[in-house]
C-alpha cells in the first residue's frame, strides 16, 4: 500500500507559518516540523529518513532542508514550496528580523540599520543569500548539475507537486487541496495569516539602492516569472 505524505519546503518569510497552520489544522499531531544543518549535501537521504522514522506523520515542515526531493518505495511524497516577489520578501525579512528580540546576526544587523543597511550589509556577507537571488539558491538545489543556477532552479520548478504564489496564496492552497483530495478527502482551509511582518510604509529608497537590490535579486525576478509562465500557481 502507497503511503501519500506532504512535504513543505519552507521558505523564510513566504507564507510558509500560514501555510503550517493550514497543514496542523488538518493533520494535528501528523504534522511535524525538523531543521537540518546549513550543509545542503546529503539532505535528500536525511529528509527520506526523517519520513521513514515517522510512519504514522502526514505531513513534514522544514525551513533548511535542500533537495532534491526524495524517491521513496512506498511513499507518494506531494511536494510543496511557495515563491515570492523577492524583494517584497526581503522587506519582509527585514521587517522580522527587526522586531525579533534574539541574538541572530540577521536580527543584529537589522536593528542596527536602516532597510538599505541592513541590505548592503548582508550583501557584503560572503556566501550570505539571504538577500541575494535567496529563492534561486534553495530551488537549485532541487536539481543536481553542472548547469548555471536558473537553469536547475527552473528545472527545479518542475521537481515539484505544487508551487505556490504568496500573491495567490488562497488559489494555491485550493490547488493543493484537489491534489490531496483523492488520499486526504476531508482537507480543508480557511484565510490565515500568521507570522506576518509589520505593515506601514516602507523606506524612501534612494535610486541607486533600488538599482543594487534589483540587481542582486534579478534570478529570483525571473524565477517567480518562469513559475507564472509555467502555469504552476
Amino acid at each position: 500500500m502507497t503511503r501519500t505524505i506532504v512535504l513543505h519546503y519552507h521558505f523564510f518569510k513566504n507564507a510558509g507559518t500560514s501555510f503550517d497552520t493550514i497543514l496542523q489544522n488538518n493533520f494535528g499531531d501528523r504534522w511535524i516540523t525538523k531543521e537540518f544543518s546549513n550543509r545542503p549535501l546529503g539532505h535528500m537521504e536525511l529528509v527520506a529518513d526523517w519520513i521513514r522514522q515517522h510512519p504514522d506523520a502526514d505531513a513534514f515542515s522544514t525551513h533548511t532542508a535542500f533537495g532534491p526531493i526524495p524517491k521513496m518505495d512506498g511513499v507518494n511524497i506531494v511536494s510543496v514550496i511557495f515563491l515570492r516577489d523577492p524583494i517584497e520578501r526581503i522587506r519582509s525579512v527585514y521587517k522580522f528580523e527587526r522586531t525579533q528580540g534574539v541574538n541572530t546576526l540577521g536580527a543584529k544587523l537589522a536593528a542596527e540599520n536602516t532597510f538599505e543597511g541592513y541590505v548592503r550589509a548582508r550583501l557584503a556577507l560572503e556566501g550570505d543569500r539571504q538577500c541575494r537571488n535567496f529563492q534561486t539558491a534553495r530551488l537549485a538545489s532541487f536539481v543536481r548539475g553542472p548547469e548555471p543556477e536558473l537553469d536547475r532552479a527552473i528545472a527545479g520548478l518542475k521537481e515539484l507537486s505544487l508551487v505556490g504564489l504568496v500573491d495567490d496564496f488562497d488559489q494555491s492552497i485550493a490547488q493543493l487541496a484537489a491534489i490531496l483530495r483523492p488520499y486526504f478527502p476531508e482537507f480543508a482551509w480557511k484565510q490565515v495569516r500568521a507570522n506576518a511582518s509589520p505593515g506601514g510604509p516602507h523606506e524612501v529608497e534612494r535610486p541607486a539602492f533600488r538599482k543594487l537590490l534589483k540587481e542582486a535579486n534579478n534570478l529570483d525576478e525571473e524565477l517567480v516569472r518562469r513559475a507564472k509562465m509555467l502555469g504552476t500557481v
